[in-house]
């Protein structure tokens, strides 16, 4: 067993959004690796990235699972709100999907290329075209403006895009006021085995090899409680390598299952977990719909963060007066390479 060399003085609060990549959080809890690396951690369960943003902000979360631009939002201070965060770890790679409504037909919208002229003359609803990704500072919102701009769609003109927590936008497209959206499993699974909707495009088809979610610390925590950063980076990178293991998967789908994590039907799990993806107009492989471990997936790296700047920039979400930062300062490539010197063998 691992022995952490400084006391704990508190639980590490670390806060997580219920989706299928909440997963090495999940399975290092349910697992026991937090107890085996010697770190007290206190999981919250919230609704959103807003507020995961929001607590992290006033200190009520130590760390958390996070979409990227959570980390550059606070540090850079941009939306008025500036904390000092880092981002150890890359808890996964891929995970999203588009899906359309099933008004939105299929054979006229193809993969995407028939979807302007579907809204600029076939859209007969007293609406504009609305469509939803989980946050502002999301990839979802930036893989979204990217798929759209590649099929002529422009955001913001020829689409209303709003923002909502994950697990709102099955029901809210069910019920008539979406027409798609961008989001993270288990939540296309949701509209697409209910009948509901179709997936047009996955983001690994959009972005190939694009960073998703990751670790966000404190820099409290990255600072006084410095060791206990490294025990954590280190049970959640354990946990990643679990949950990419094949011969792991159903325990996996059982344990986010839970309505501790996403509450979802192992169906819908198993829909982007297992080895194939039902878009609702065929079947995907779905060997690389979501990545957890393997080469540097990881790794903080500049150029993870690189990608993630580059996305905002081209959806103008970084205003002209945006104080400029580091990327090192942010994607902590030195913790990450810390925690790694304190794993332990795998079990899987």
């Amino acid at each position: 067993m691992y022995s952490n060399p400084l006391a704990v003085r508190q639980p590490i609060r670390l806060g997580f959004v219920p989706l299928n990549d909440c997963a090495p959080l999940a399975v290092a809890r349910e697992t026991g690796l937090f107890e085996r690396y010697g770190v007290d951690v206190q999981l919250v369960r919230l609704p959103g990235w807003a507020t995961v943003r929001d607590m992290l902000f006033f200190g009520e979360l130590d760390a958390a699972q996070a979409i990227a631009g959570l980390a550059f939002s606070l540090t850079l201070g941009i939306g008025q709100l500036r904390r000092d965060v880092c981002v150890p770890l890359v808890l996964s790679g891929h995970g999203n999907a588009i899906t359309l409504a099933n008004r939105v037909p299929s054979e006229l919208i193809g993969r995407g290329e028939g979807l302007a002229g579907f809204i600029a003359h076939r859209w007969k609803e007293n609406r504009p075209f609305t469509m939803a990704a989980a946050h502002r500072y999301s990839s979802h919102h930036l893989l979204l403006q990217s798929w759209l701009r590649q099929h002529g769609v422009q955001p913001g003109r020829d689409v209303e895009l709003i923002f909502l927590p994950p697990p709102l936008m099955p029901g809210h497209m069910a019920s008539g006021h979406l027409d798609g959206y961008c989001v993270g499993e288990p939540w296309n699974s949701e509209s697409i085995l209910s009948g509901q909707g179709w997936c047009v495009a996955t983001s690994a088809q959009i972005a190939a090899g694009h960073p998703e979610k990751v670790l966000v610390a404190s820099g409290e925590l990255a600072g006084e409680r410095r060791q206990e950063l490294l025990a954590l980076t280190a049970a959640l990178l354990h946990a990643c390598r679990l949950c990419q293991a094949p011969s792991f998967r159903d325990e996996l789908i059982r344990i986010l299952a839970s309505d501790r994590y996403t509450g979802a039907s192992e169906a819908a799990l198993r829909n982007s977990l297992g080895p194939v993806f039902e878009t609702g107009k065929g079947q995907l492989d779905a060997s690389t719909f979501h990545l957890f471990h393997g080469g540097d997936i990881n790794c903080p790296t500049p150029d993870k963060a690189s990608w993630f700047l580059a996305g905002m920039r081209s959806a103008d979400l970084l205003p002209e007066n945006t104080p400029g930062g580091s990327l090192t300062r942010i994607y902590r490539h030195d913790l990450y390479r810390a925690a790694c010197d304190l794993l332990l063998p795998a079990t899987v």
